[in-house]
């Protein structure tokens, strides 16, 4: 009996002792608090412990797109020069197929001009930064180059479709708009790394602003972040996947082209004395010959000698 009676001893006046749950608010502000440090560890701290680890080679891409960016700019200011840019990497939906996707790799790097630049630059530095030493280089400008490209063909499509179509198509005149540039880029690294990360604050950040942004003000750049989000966050859940059969491994490629060149055979001496395929080479005259085994010395020719003498 005492072990209830000390369950049930008094304090003070004699209430009874009782455990007090935490209640809801308690709980959800632990819950954030727990998400906000592991996603603070898996998205900032891991990254800049392999930065400090690697030096300045892991900022190599951040460097070249922060570069890219202020060259094309510059360059965008004088009449001539923008009409430079817009030749090499303006993307627009009227183009054709293929010199839309010639253009693409270099739109990467071509900011838009209604937008100010140095926001623009802060958010491809820390997004290339962060996408390449936590997923590294193939790889984040793999999905770079994936979102970009997914918004560029779906927002032909659109142009395609016509205004009519379900509110899904776009009118003949966003044909000559401009494509989004590396902002597609930024939004698709976000959100990849948010989905393969874990980290559903980052994830709700990046994309509560594109679907606020779609809304609050509809265009073709609305349009084509949407489907950069779209198609990071199917990149980011076939992360970790096993690889087709049929789909080549990159690495291996890789690891092929850095391998040494065998030596090739030379094949029989042709008429000339030229080696053909399939022969073994011939040994160099220059090297000493080993003695034939009618110049090696008998044993018996040895005993011989040494009876004479």
């Amino acid at each position: 009996m005492r072990p209830v009676e000390e369950r049930r001893g008094a304090t003070g006046g004699g209430g009874a002792v009782r455990d007090r749950a935490p209640g809801l608010p308690a709980r959800v502000g632990a819950f954030v608090l727990r998400t906000l440090r592991n996603e603070g560890r898996t998205i900032f701290v891991d990254p800049v412990r392999r930065l400090l680890g690697r030096g300045p080679a892991g900022l190599l891409l951040a460097g070249v797109a922060v570069g890219g960016v202020i060259f094309f700019h510059a360059l965008a200011q004088r009449p001539a020069g923008a009409d430079v840019v817009r030749a090499v990497g303006g993307v627009q939906g009227d183009l054709p197929l293929w010199l839309a996707l010639l253009r693409t790799p270099v739109s990467l790097y071509v900011p838009a001009l209604d937008l100010p630049v140095w926001a623009g630059i802060t958010q491809l530095f820390l997004a290339f930064a962060l996408a390449e030493n936590s997923l590294g280089r193939a790889r984040t400008l793999a999905v770079a180059y994936a979102t970009t490209l997914a918004g560029t063909l779906t927002a032909r499509v659109m142009i395609m479709a016509g205004p009519d179509r379900w509110g899904f198509g776009l009118p003949p005149e966003a044909g000559q708009v401009l494509d989004t540039g590396p902002s597609a880029a930024v939004v698709g690294l976000f959100t990849y790394i948010s989905v393969v990360r874990r980290a559903p604050v980052v994830f709700l950040l990046t994309g509560g602003s594109m679907v606020w942004e779609s809304i609050a003000k509809p265009n073709l750049a609305g349009r084509e972040h949407l489907v950069a989000v779209a198609a990071a966050i199917v990149l980011g859940l076939l992360h970790g996947r096993r690889r087709p059969a049929w789909l080549p491994d990159p690495r291996g490629l890789l690891r092929r082209t850095k391998r040494t060149k065998r030596p090739k055979r030379s094949g029989p001496a042709g008429p000339g004395g030229a080696a053909g395929p399939g022969s073994v080479a011939a040994p160099d005259s220059a090297a000493p010959a080993a003695p034939s085994a009618a110049e090696m010395p008998s044993p018996r020719a040895d005993a011989r000698v040494n009876m004479d003498i």
